[in-house]
């Protein structure tokens, strides 16, 4: 297994649509010349961006957090151009860019530095062999004071590793339950 570069990733997504919008640089400034948190093709890497609908957890409803049966009304929906996640508390998005796994690569999610740095932490995850969607970010406040993310601005880093082997059996062939999602995704049983 290896992880792959930069070149690898532009050609994957130029020829075969592996990640779109796609954004064949790093991007550190908009397009109005002000400071973003980078974004685009890095060295190893692709850094996303979350789109700005967010779901904030709340407990006005004193809810049981419960994976195999999530009560919705344990969010907040707002839609927005950044959000204050409340302290110790989280908060779902999803990428702006839709992914397209091949199927001889797992995709790792790992958070950026600018944001684990402020106590906000981008839940690790992988994106399987075949998989295809918007991931749906989780992003943890750590900390006992409010804290921001931005929308449409890097926040967090997809490591590509690509086998020697292709798998047997790929979240396609499963029929896996999250495949080919749109925007923020719930659990689901």
């Amino acid at each position: 297994m290896s992880i792959k570069s930069d070149r690898w990733i532009r050609q994957m997504a130029e020829e075969h649509g592996m990640i779109e919008p796609f954004e064949p640089d790093l991007v550190r400034r908009n397009s109005a010349g002000e400071r973003v948190i980078s974004y685009g093709v890095s060295s190893y890497g692709y850094d996303v961006r979350c789109a700005d609908q967010f779901k904030i957890f709340t407990n006005i409803n004193s809810a049981t957090v419960d994976p195999k049966n999530f009560d919705e009304q344990s969010f907040v929906d707002v839609q927005a151009d950044h959000c204050v996640i409340p302290p110790n508390s989280f908060a779902l998005a999803s990428t702006v860019e839709y992914f397209r796994i091949p199927r001889s690569v797992l995709t790792i999610c790992l958070g950026k530095s600018t944001y684990a740095r402020c106590g906000i932490i981008v839940n690790v995850t992988p994106l399987e062999p075949e998989w295809e969607g918007h991931v749906t970010l989780e992003f943890s406040n750590t900390t006992n004071l409010p804290a921001r993310i931005y929308a449409n601005e890097g926040v967090a880093q997809m490591l590509f590793l690509e086998s020697d082997e292709i798998c047997e059996t790929s979240y396609k062939d499963r029929g896996g339950k999250y495949m080919h999602q749109r925007g923020v995704t719930l659990p689901q049983a």
